[in-house]
């Protein structure tokens, strides 16, 4: 991936974790409704497809410097961009506060670290196919509806059909490098949401970012050393770095204040779907008729899972919902 949680250009202003936060598509008492906003799907969908291409221009990164190494560049330039870009507070903060940005930056490292380990050793669908088996678990467990049981059984379907219906031919160590990426993908959905009520606008992901680049910096020192800052490689990674995290990371936290954990996890299992297109213009892989199948299974799900959460949305009010991500 991903991953991830993840930002369309710089990270757009967003209410501090005390205000109120309206429901998507009703404007907030006593202001005026903002047209032509980006709401909480339009925010997952782009979100999507900035780091599928991202994780697809890693792939041609890793000859260079490996997988750690492409992990390091990713973090490390994402982190200075958004540290830059957000200039975020680091006094007035609780303990509490700083226990959820250190989880959440250390979640990303491993989310990280796990699946490209996962792509140097199996094809970059399958993987991403593999690792959205954790939001998918996650939508299970979290889920108060049982409507949402169905939608996740109609993604997992679309998931194990896009995957040729069973891995058993790919590398064991790399499909389980991808399930521990996704099990890390189930938890950073839970802190990215915790993260993004703690802070305003997007300060606690660059905070997260900047302790994810730190704790995985030595092991691409040990791994690539020197070519870590070859210029043509260093530009490369900051392409990598925007694509992948700054962009996907802020936007997915800004859905997630306005999507349940439930919701935002099962609208993760469109990115096998945006991986086979971005394979197939990056790296040129054809879909089949199968993998076509599998997407609009997917997409299917997807959509009704929306569709449902802006009815209970309609009754319930928002602001309840986001308890459900702890």
């Amino acid at each position: 991936m991903n991953t991830p949680s993840a930002a369309p250009s710089s990270p757009a202003p967003a209410a501090p974790a005390t205000a109120s936060v309206p429901t998507a598509g009703v404007p907030a008492a006593g202001g005026p409704r903002r047209r032509g906003s980006l709401g909480p799907l339009g925010l997952v969908l782009a979100g999507g497809i900035s780091v599928q291409f991202g994780g697809a221009l890693a792939v041609t990164l890793m000859p260079r410097v490996g997988a750690l190494g492409v992990v390091t560049l990713r973090l490390l330039l994402a982190a200075i961009v958004l540290l830059a870009v957000c200039r975020p507070k680091v006094r007035g903060h609780s303990r509490a506060d700083w226990g959820t940005v250190v989880v959440f930056g250390v979640t990303m490292a491993a989310m990280n670290g796990l699946f490209y380990q996962a792509v140097a050793r199996i094809p970059l669908g399958p993987a991403v196919t593999l690792e959205v088996l954790g939001p998918l678990a996650l939508s299970v467990l979290a889920s108060r509806r049982a409507v949402n049981l169905i939608w996740a059984g109609l993604a997992v379907c679309g998931v194990f059909l896009l995957g040729g219906g069973g891995f058993s031919s790919l590398d064991p160590t790399g499909v389980a490098f991808a399930l521990g990426a996704g099990a890390m993908w189930a938890a950073y959905i839970i802190f990215s949401a915790r993260t993004g009520r703690r802070f305003p606008q997007a300060d606690g992901l660059a905070l997260a970012m900047a302790v994810a680049a730190v704790a995985f910096l030595p092991l691409g020192i040990v791994e690539s050393g020197s070519k870590l800052v070859v210029p043509a490689t260093v530009a490369l990674g900051a392409a990598v770095a925007v694509l992948s995290s700054v962009l996907p990371y802020t936007l997915e936290l800004l859905a997630l204040r306005r999507l349940p954990a439930s919701t935002f996890a099962i609208l993760m299992s469109l990115e096998p779907a945006v991986a086979a297109t971005a394979g197939f213009l990056v790296l040129n892989q054809a879909l089949s008729a199968t993998e076509a199948l599998a997407i609009a299974l997917v997409i299917a799900a997807s959509m009704g899972a929306v569709r449902t959460q802006v009815g209970r949305g309609k009754a319930k009010g928002l602001e309840g919902e986001l308890g459900t991500g702890g």
